[in-house]
């Protein structure tokens, strides 16, 4: 498990290496072998201490600024990522906005489709330019999806409906670059103690109450940390997940079941 990603050429690329999931899937990463790139949209400082961390347990990594939502941007990111590393045998994408819990009768198309863009667009947008390389490492794809495509919650709707598509994508991209030896999977998160979760947990659109009927409706009676996503991403990600392509796996607590 420690050498997993230790005889890749190239680097793996995590798209939102700097929020709570991202840092964690960048830090696993690196622990297993893998030099990290990591992209970051609007928090540099969170993004540099990602890095001085793998850095200063002998790992090698860098942060790149991008705005996947424009093709450019993500181009220059998959640019510069290769010509700091050689190549690209991993893309992991973590990145998405902090989503406000709201009805869908609440949400306004303008918003919606800002979302769309912020998830699947700039999914695509990244991964387009990535294939050439992912080809040429015969690697996969990783993206952290949520476990609310396959049980529904409600208010959440701007955040789960928006991933659906990127789930979609994914499995196309399995089955289209399976002859490649590219494989694409997706990971659920369920509620978590970190990450966006804690987000909406400081923000106060989740109260007690709301936190204590999310409890009731999770078979393990907890939420799941960063590490336990992590842990998910890198398994799919390396040799040991060879033949497993075109899944998803939910991190939930069984949430989903």
């Amino acid at each position: 498990m420690a050498e997993d990603f230790r005889e890749r050429d190239g680097a793996a690329l995590v798209a939102g290496g700097s929020g709570g999931v991202g840092g964690e899937v960048c830090r696993m990463l690196a622990s297993r072998g893998a030099a990290v790139a990591l992209s970051y949209r609007s928090r540099p400082e969170a993004a540099a201490a990602v890095v001085a961390e793998i850095e200063a347990a002998g790992g090698r990594a860098a942060a790149f600024q991008a705005d996947l939502t424009d093709e450019a941007s993500a181009r220059r990111l998959v640019a510069a990522t290769r010509e700091r590393f050689g190549g690209i045998h991993t893309y992991v994408h973590a990145a998405g906005p902090s989503v406000a819990q709201r009805h869908l009768s609440r949400v306004e198309p303008a918003l919606f489709r800002e979302h769309l863009e912020a998830e699947a667009v700039a999914f695509f947008n990244t991964v387009a330019p990535l294939l050439e390389d992912l080809r040429a490492a015969r690697g996969s794809i990783v993206a952290v999806t949520t476990a609310a495509t396959d049980r529904f919650a409600v208010r959440d709707g701007l955040s789960a409906v928006p991933k659906a598509a990127v789930e979609l994508l994914v499995r196309g991209l399995a089955v289209e670059e399976g002859r490649f030896g590219v494989r694409a999977n997706c990971v659920g998160p369920g509620m978590l103690e970190d990450g966006m979760a804690a987000t909406l947990i400081e923000s106060g659109d989740l109260d007690d109450a709301a936190l204590d009927a999310a409890r009731a409706n999770i078979p393990l009676r907890s939420f799941g940390t960063a590490r336990d996503i992590a842990e998910a991403v890198c398994f799919l990600a390396s040799d040991r997940a060879r033949y497993v392509t075109a899944q998803m796996l939910n991190v939930d607590g069984g949430y989903a079941a």
